[in-house]
């Protein structure tokens, strides 16, 4: 079972429709009694930053998240992406929830290559380009179009979360992760075949999670049985 964070900012409907094209069983709520039974979460998000934390916040959902991840999967979208960052400078300066490192940024409007003005917000189809081909998400893909709208873009120092990139006018962090927390800032369930199939990995990663984690668990077990017995 897969949970839908509603915390009062998603695009619950298209998100949903896309779960349902995958035959995927979940649930959309704000209550963390019901989504701490799921497998996975999905955190979207349309809006602004300061906005989404705030009722998080009140929902004590980001406490809920904190613990959750601890264990299971979670896929932010849009919005959603970039909550998993430690702040934003939307609005006035914002924590986030802090799974990834960085820092939310907007857009400049001014190519610091070449000086020339350029519109904000990134909005439509653009490509992307992969840095970690391996990674579960992008299983089976290929670098393709995706469908992107936002004016703010996370920043980061770290290269090891960095899955995907797209290039508007700066590198746009597109998917990222660290362990089994991932982010996309273009919206899957509206990039055609591709972000279906990008969506179908992340199930199938939330699938595999219990058995990956048991065969950890019969690893560390028959470690340290062997030092027992020496």
């Amino acid at each position: 079972m897969i949970g839908i964070v509603d915390y009062g900012m998603g695009n619950l409907y298209s998100l949903s429709q896309a779960l349902k094209r995958l035959d995927q069983d979940f649930v959309i709520s704000d209550h963390s009694s019901e989504l701490a039974g799921t497998d996975g979460l999905i955190l979207p998000g349309v809006g602004a930053f300061k906005d989404a934390m705030a009722l998080l916040n009140e929902k004590g959902l980001s406490a809920f998240l904190t613990r959750y991840v601890q264990e299971k999967p979670l896929l932010g979208i849009c919005l959603g992406m970039q909550l998993l960052f430690e702040e934003s400078e939307e609005g006035s300066l914002t924590k986030g929830l802090a799974f990834l490192s960085g820092r939310v940024a907007r857009f400049s409007g001014i190519s610091q290559v070449t000086g020339e003005r350029y519109k904000v917000p990134h909005m439509g189809w653009n490509t992307l380009e992969f840095k970690q081909p391996d990674s579960p998400l992008l299983n089976a893909l290929e670098p393709d179009y995706a469908y992107f709208v936002h004016s703010y873009y996370a920043e980061t120092k770290d290269s090891s979360i960095l899955i995907a990139t797209a290039d508007y006018h700066e590198q746009v962090p597109a998917v990222v992760g660290s362990g089994h927390i991932f982010g996309t800032q273009f919206h899957p369930e509206k990039s055609g075949v591709f972000g279906q199939a990008l969506l179908k990995n992340y199930l199938d990663f939330v699938k595999r999670m219990p058995q990956a984690k048991a065969a950890v668990s019969r690893a560390a077990a028959s470690l340290s049985s062997g030092e027992e017995e020496k």
